[in-house]
């Protein structure tokens, strides 16, 4: 670029561009050439000549070759102009630029094909004044333009825009592969503003209209402002062509490297005998005849196969279709374990494992008995729904080994792609069948028991709804011919046991909840909690940390402590842990050769697990009015629950609080105006209504409250502040009322019976229509209790409310007797 000499030319058809050589000169003295008053103009085309630079050129018109060396054997200044219109080859005025510049030919020779050439040095710039003759060249008046240098205010700027030009230009040169490298230290050793920013100009590979800008530009800082915008757009277009060959040399490199390889790779193969793609898709085919699929697997994997045979062993396709081949083959078509019929054996296992939870291995032991005398029978789809930690995942290993079959177990929770269910389509990169498919594939059984952990947690957002797609698997009409995407193909899913799992129902799609046969796996009582930390919790623990049967032993009043102390739930999975606490601690004491009990204490459990963590919820008395146990249901099971109620002097205004739900707020609403309603009968007056306030507090008001339940329970409670009569002792109630005092049903049944029990509760008032649920509790739940069944708010309230008035009554006071 900076170097080469490529000559210039005033010809038609030359597509070479002129590339200027540095001038040894700093500057021309023109005081010692005589300026000419007129200025015969040469012509040029496809470039621009700059003062202080030096350009050989070719002379293709006669009369430019006349006019050249009458000039450099006269020593006069001719004008250097560029033509507007390169395909004018006789330019007129008006096919010329108005600016040019003045320059003095250096040296003429001829070259050896025969052609003159010229080296001509700019000079100055000038500008055309008034137009002479065109005859035998164009002839010009003209005035020199000399530059507007900058200010000193300026001076700052103009150093940085000169050094950015220096800056460009060598990046340039950086990332032309036809620049020679050494060009850069004639850039940098360029130290006349001037003359640096004509030299990178002309060398640019700018159009000529762009050059004749720049030259025709008086104010330096401008100029050189103008020449770097058109340097930063040829560094963006030098950049993105390196890179677009860079990328298309790398995939080319990229291709011959792994044709290589596949090619060594086969030798290899070869060499240490090696399964090759042929012998591959012969096993293949070796496998399928022992497959106990029907005719259209069949004809779907023949046809795979054909289509593998067609493939290029290197191509990408080949590793996804025989991909595909090899998932037709390892899929279990038709393929079952044998179930186990012995039911004794079963019970027992199921019992062993798991200590309750009679209604689901009841359920699993009539379908066994059914299987037997039937021998063939679809699978039931079971849905174990129940608070956290009873034991409804590890239910399904149980059912597995008692039916003697295979275990599989897929966590829905959180799940949001459908894909997971039906699986993606295999024209897409890394498809994969779903992942029921997967299962049956690694277990090789068609009907094993499948557990479908956490059902009424599945996401649903814009890459499908996965619940809506189970609805095909856990139908046992269309399960048969279960679709899977990468599949294809249906593959049948009556034979498989799904057992789902939730904790709460009502976040399960309708569709899919009626599906499946739901059985409720409710909390432990803590006598239940005691067996089983004996049988199945300590035992397991022990193991784990270490620790020898004979080194321990947890006592049953220890046991109870820790559950009713430490834990507050319907399972045992905080049981399990504060147990794995005691046993670590004692685990050190024995690393440690330190004392300690071998039969553990209440005391101990202190030691170990500090002040308990959990203030039992025990009934707090009756001696006060308005104050009333009720019951709830929460995900950990059930509870006891305060209603306190306090009259003021006021207008007859309702006020609560604790944190309450809308439903639970009209049911405060519909009790008050009860009470209102039926005040003659109840016998409470009508002013202590009207000029009284009544306030309601649930207890514990960080936590948030809400249903029907609670709407016996807030009757109750109001009705015995405005009479301040006493509540009838170690007293519960729950049930949901109505405007015209009926007494309606709720549900949490057993967890509200058992949290009763814990906190030493006798008797509980619950709806008549109750009655069938506590048929179904097993009795032990039931002892030491006394229920009444009650259809009306009238049977609840002559139940609840005794004749005696509490200790210290609130005095009512009429305004029409103050």
């Amino acid at each position: 670029m900076f170097e080469d000499i490529l000559f210039g030319n005033d010809k038609k058809n030359d597509n070479t561009e002129i590339f200027p050589i540095i001038s040894n000169l700093d500057d021309f003295d023109l005081s010692s050439s005589e300026l000419p008053e007129t200025l015969p103009l040469l012509t040029i085309r496809n470039s621009v000549l700059f003062p202080k630079l030096v350009i050989p050129i070719t002379l293709g018109r006669k009369k430019s070759l006349k006019l050249v060396k009458s000039a450099f054997k006269k020593e006069n200044l001719i004008g250097i102009i560029s033509q507007t219109d390169e395909s004018v080859d006789d330019p007129d005025f008006k096919d010329i630029y108005k600016i040019g510049t003045l320059a003095k030919v250096i040296k003429l020779f001829e070259m050896p094909d025969g052609e003159q050439t010229a080296v001509l040095q700019g000079i100055k710039r000038f500008k055309i004044v008034e137009e002479l003759t065109t005859k035998p060249n164009l002839t010009v008046k003209y005035e020199i333009l000399n530059n507007i240098e900058p200010k000193k205010s300026e001076k700052q700027e103009f150093d940085a825009k000169l050094f950015s030009v220096k800056e460009l230009s060598v990046k340039i040169i950086h990332l032309s592969v036809n620049i020679p490298k050494e060009a850069t230290f004639a850039v940098k050793n360029i130290d006349n503003p001037e003359f640096l920013i004509n030299f990178v100009s002309s060398n640019s590979d700018l159009k000529t209209e762009d050059k004749q800008l720049l030259l025709e530009e008086n104010i330096l800082t401008e100029r050189a402002g103008i020449l770097i915008k058109y340097l930063a757009g040829e560094v963006q277009k030098l950049e993105l062509k390196n890179n677009i060959q860079n990328k298309a040399k790398s995939e080319m490199n990229q291709q011959q490297k792994e044709y290589f390889l596949h090619q060594q790779m086969k030798a290899i193969q070869d060499e240490l005998g090696i399964d090759s793609p042929k012998v591959e898709i012969e096993e293949l085919e070796k496998k399928a005849k022992s497959k106990k699929w029907d005719a259209d697997v069949d004809k779907a994997f023949k046809k795979q196969i054909n289509r593998l045979k067609q493939i290029n062993p290197m191509s990408p396709d080949y590793s996804y279709q025989i991909s595909y081949a090899q998932t037709l083959i390892e899929l279990p078509w038709n393929e079952f374990t044998e179930d186990n019929f012995d039911l004794k054996r079963a019970e027992k296992i199921l019992n062993d494992d798991h200590f309750g939870l009679d209604q689901v291995k009841d359920r699993i032991m009539e379908h066994l008995a059914v299987l037997k005398l039937k021998g063939d029978l679809k699978a039931p789809i079971l849905c174990l729904y129940g608070p956290p930690g009873v034991g409804k995942t590890s239910l399904g290993k149980s059912v597995a080994e008692a039916l003697g079959r295979k275990y599989a177990r897929m966590s829905l929770g959180g799940l949001h792609d459908e894909a997971e269910i039906r699986g993606h389509r295999k024209t897409y990169i890394g498809a994969m069948p779903g992942r029921i498919i997967q299962n049956l594939k690694k277990l090789k059984s068609a009907n094993p028991v499948f557990i479908l952990d956490e059902i009424d947690k599945i996401g649903n957002d814009f890459r499908g709804d996965p619940s809506s797609a189970l609805l095909e698997v856990l139908d046992p009409e269309q399960n048969n011919t279960f679709y899977d995407n990468y599949l294809e193909l249906e593959f049948d899913l009556s034979k498989v046991l799904f057992i789902a799992t939730a904790n709460s129902l009502s976040s399960i799609n309708p569709a899919l909840r009626d599906r499946m046969e739901l059985i409720e796996v409710s909390g432990y009582i803590v006598e239940e909690k005691i067996e089983i930390a004996k049988r199945h919790l300590i035992p397991r623990r022990l193991a784990d940390h270490g620790v020898k049967k004979n080194q321990l032993t947890f006592s049953a009043e220890a046991i109870e402590d820790i559950i009713s102390n430490y834990t507050r739930e319907s399972g045992v999975r905080d049981l399990e842990k504060k147990i794995a606490e005691v046993i670590r601690k004692i685990a050190k004491k024995i690393a440690t050769e330190s004392e300690y009990n071998k039969i553990l204490k209440i005391n101990d459990v202190r030691e170990y697990l500090g002040v308990p963590k959990y203030l039992q919820g025990n009934y707090e008395g009756n001696e006060f009015a308005g104050v009333v146990t009720g019951l709830a249901w929460t995900s950990a099971g059930g509870k006891i629950l305060f209603v306190e109620s306090s009259v003021s002097p006021g207008n007859g205004k309702l006020n609560l609080t604790g944190n309450l739900g809308q439903v639970m707020k009209e049911s405060a609403v519909i009790a008050h105006e009860y009470l209102k309603a039926h005040s003659e009968s109840l016998k409470i007056k009508d002013y202590i209504l009207n000029e009284y306030n009544i306030h309601i507090h649930v207890p514990e008001g960080a936590i948030p409250k809400d249903g029907p339940s609670a709407g016996i329970t807030m009757v109750t409670s109001m009705a015995s502040a405005f009479s301040q009569r006493k509540i009838k002792s170690k007293l519960a109630m729950t049930g949901e009322m109505t405007l015209r005092g009926k007494v309606l049903p709720v549900g949490g049944i057993k967890e509200k019976i058992l949290a009763a029990k814990r906190a030493d509760i006798k008797e509980i008032i619950l709806s008549k229509d109750n009655e069938k649920d506590i048929d179904e509790i097993n009795i032990q739940y039931l002892k030491g209790l006394k229920f009444h069944f009650v259809e009306t708010i009238d049977e609840v309230l002559n139940i609840a409310l005794l004749k005696q008035k509490v200790n210290n009554p609130f005095k009512f006071k009429s305004s029409k007797n103050k």
